[in-house]
């Protein structure tokens, strides 16, 4: 255990210092952590075993995702909101639906296997994107400004919105195949969605009351107050769990308070759990490679790529192309919307809570999710700065004709 550690942490020490070089490449972090999981995995070197249900990387992938939403939420600033979210807005209330019903329906047509229930899950599963992997879009000053921030408000709350959809969905699934009333499972729904807002409202607003005491008696130091976010987030998801709740809906929800009282204090407060949030992605993309893409890799069938090929293209572009009509968007700036939604860290952890609620079909639904993820993580990464500078050529033509 103790050299498979020590491989981890020099590799991320390593990674610290080039991580500007290799994010101002055609490569991404992700890429490069998934790729090193694979050469360590046991289709490679052999030093990570491939045990895709293993408690740790369960724990690793709750922890990482969590933090997570506690700070999208938090730095989704209302007041930002309010001059960006048309963009966002039309295609989280639109385009995520549409996303979701077309990949049902995909899924109903291309596995007949699969119950009603299954394909919502899987649909549901995919329609979540990743800000990680699409960081070398967002970040890019040659994108115009709407395009960057409708994609990263977006990406930074679609997560969070499909967490209460997905249980829906599970609780349905499990009570069909358990031959309980579907009645029961909406009030599990209720109960897991009711605590995770009582929870992480709850804890958000006292914990926000106390840091603002504590401030002006003077009592906070700079260097415990890195550590503020990363228990807020962590405990508010923890107790929402042991509580029988949705651990995610507390974390996201938590997050948005926490945002709303913290004001101008938010980046500052939340910059440490940022940087924690996104070291521990990083280690779970390498546990992914290693113990998830090694023994998947020769279980992928053509129907499942082609069913990720699909929901990378059609069935995320077309609800979200769809769903901007009106706005004034040109074709090109709909279609870049539409691509640069890749899936990543959220479709995971959702295939290891499928798996662990005992869904009929899981396995089969977590290697459809796997394959995804993995195209995408190649496509996105690869088209990211071209399609870029692709954008943002149509768009001076655009302010120069006009």
């Amino acid at each position: 255990m103790y050299i498979e550690l020590a491989i981890v942490a020099l590799f991320i020490f390593i990674y610290s210092l080039v991580a500007g070089r290799v994010e101002r490449s055609a490569i991404s972090g992700p890429m490069v952590f998934v790729i090193v999981g694979f050469s360590l995995g046991p289709y490679g070197l052999g030093w990570f075993k491939g045990d895709a249900t293993s408690a740790d990387l369960r724990l690793l992938a709750d922890l990482t995702l969590a933090l997570i939403l506690f700070t999208d939420a938090a730095n989704s600033d209302l007041a930002t909101l309010k001059r960006q979210f048309r963009i966002p807005s039309r295609m989280l209330i639109l385009g995520l639906p549409g996303v979701i019903v077309l990949g049902i329906i995909t899924a109903l047509l291309m596995f007949d296997f699969l119950s009603l229930f299954e394909a919502a899950i899987l649909g549901t599963m995919l329609a979540a994107t990743d800000a990680a992997l699409g960081k070398a879009v967002i970040t890019n000053k040659v994108v115009p400004s709407r395009l960057r921030e409708g994609l990263n408000i977006e990406s930074g709350l679609n997560d969070g919105i499909c967490v209460p959809i997905l249980l829906f969905f599970i609780a349905l699934a499990v009570s069909a195949e358990s031959g309980q009333h579907q009645a029961s499972a909406i009030a599990l729904l209720v109960q897991e969605v009711g605590i995770g807002l009582i929870v992480g409202l709850g804890l958000a607003f006292i914990a926000a009351k106390l840091l603002h005491w504590c401030q002006k008696q003077g009592w906070l130091t700079d260097i415990w107050t890195q550590v503020t976010v990363i228990a807020l987030a962590i405990a508010s998801f923890a107790i929402a769990q042991s509580l029988h709740g949705s651990g995610y809906i507390a974390a996201f929800t938590g997050g948005l308070l926490f945002g709303y009282f913290a004001k101008d204090a938010t980046h500052k407060l939340v910059l440490a759990a940022e940087g924690t949030g996104e070291t521990l992605a990083l280690v779970t993309w390498l546990m992914f490679g290693a113990m998830v893409i090694s023994p998947a890799l020769q279980l992928f069938s053509w129907e499942v790529i082609l069913y990720a090929v699909l929901s990378l293209s059609i069935i995320r572009i077309v609800p979200i192309y769809i769903s901007l009509t009106g706005l004034g968007e040109s074709n090109a700036s709909r279609f870049f919307l539409g691509w640069f939604g890749p899936r990543g860290l959220a479709s995971i952890v959702f295939a290891i809570i499928v798996i662990n609620a005992g869904v009929p079909n899981a396995e089969f639904l977590a290697l459809v999710v796997t394959c995804t993820v993995f195209i995408s993580l190649i496509a996105h990464g690869i088209t990211a700065r071209p399609l870029a500078r692709w954008i943002g050529r149509k768009e001076k033509v655009n302010r120069e004709s006009n």
